[in-house]
């Protein structure tokens, strides 16, 4: 069977679309008592960017703090403060902010129409009802959360996604302007996310014709801001981000991204990062990216943690390993489908304690 995936239905790109913002949703403002939520990460707060969000008298303000890892209590957190808010169901949700934001965003959109835990959904196409109408404004590049089925959470047993047609955005809006003030180290890593997203879904045995169009131009992308520092890398890494997220929705991502969910599962390390600190021991399964992505985090002068999980308890190593594994698309996508006789517990386990 072959996919049949959603698309985003509407995105808009440009220097200063945010702007429009306001005149975007007032389409979803049916009557006078129409309101919006704004899932707004924190740092924005007191700063320029506050005072552009187009914010109506009915309408909530919900800041939400990202220093760790969205988390499925947190989620089900936020649907209480919305539901609280008014009896009524806002018209739409925005997530403004990076990958984080934008997956609280998406998460709430559908709690809010589905009963119970956000816990009760972590997996595939699980998600029963429509969400609200859910809108992102990036204000980082290269997850891909603004165009991926997934709202990644770290639950009480494990670190997955609501993976659902349900969970994709309304409405896009895409203003490299946004992104230019991003702090250098915080810019590599998440450019990196679509970096390694590309590698691995270009590599993976789960690649076709889609995926391969839409992962080699935004690998061609990342090359012109990280090796070459284009003068427009923030026009160029916005788009990279999207056209990387497009690669891996009609195929995967892989070992990295896998490995990496253990790492962030036990220590809280941020995805973007702990993709970082993953893929540079992943030699054997990507050795011209890894050089490459070395050549890049040499360039921008990045230093990567070490020795994180040199001093973990026996156990939390088994956890990392029992999340990472857990994870069958990416591996057989990275592996083929013998995948679970090549990587064993204990290879798993090998790479982790290098980390």
């Amino acid at each position: 069977m072959f996919k049949n995936f959603k698309l985003v239905p509407n995105i808009i790109f440009g220097r200063g679309c945010f702007a429009q913002l306001d005149e975007i949703i007032e389409k979803q403002r049916e009557d006078i008592d129409s309101w919006v939520v704004f899932v707004t990460d924190d740092v924005f707060k007191g700063r320029a960017l506050e005072k552009r969000i187009p914010l109506h008298d009915n309408d909530l303000l919900l800041w939400v703090n990202v220093d760790d890892e969205p988390k499925t209590g947190y989620v089900d957190e936020l649907t209480l403060k919305v539901k609280a808010y008014r009896s009524t169901l806002p018209c739409a949700i925005i997530g403004i902010g990076g990958g984080s934001s934008m997956d609280l965003a998406k998460a709430v959109s559908l709690m809010l129409t589905n009963e119970g835990s956000s816990t009760l959904y972590q997996g595939w196409d699980l998600i029963q009802n429509p969400a609200v109408c859910h809108m992102a404004v990036p204000t980082l590049s290269g997850t891909g959360a603004e165009v991926s089925r997934t709202a990644v959470l770290t639950g009480p047993e494990k670190k997955l996604g609501l993976n659902s047609d349900y969970t994709v955005f309304d409405q896009v809006i895409l203003d490299p302007e946004l992104i230019k003030d991003v702090p250098k180290d915080q810019q590599f890593y998440t450019g990196m996310d679509c970096y390694i997203h590309c590698i691995e879904s270009l590599e993976g045995t789960y690649l076709n014709e889609f995926s391969k169009a839409y992962g080699e131009k935004a690998l061609d992308l990342c090359r012109q801001v990280f090796l070459n520092d284009h003068p427009d890398r923030d026009d160029k890494l916005m788009m990279a981000s999207f056209f990387g997220g497009m690669s891996i929705a009609y195929s995967q991502v892989g070992a990295c991204h896998a490995l990496s969910y253990g790492l962030s599962y036990v220590l809280g390390t941020h995805h973007g990062i702990g993709c970082c600190i993953t893929f540079d021991y992943l030699d054997e399964f990507y050795p011209e990216g890894v050089k490459e992505f070395r050549t890049m985090r040499e360039k921008c002068n990045i230093e990567l943690p070490r020795d994180l999980v040199k001093n973990l308890e026996p156990d939390q190593v088994e956890t990392m390993i029992t999340v990472a594994l857990g994870l069958d698309p990416l591996w057989e996508n990275c592996l083929g489908p013998d995948w679970k006789n090549i990587m064993t517990r204990d290879k798993a386990k090998s790479l982790f304690l290098k980390m």
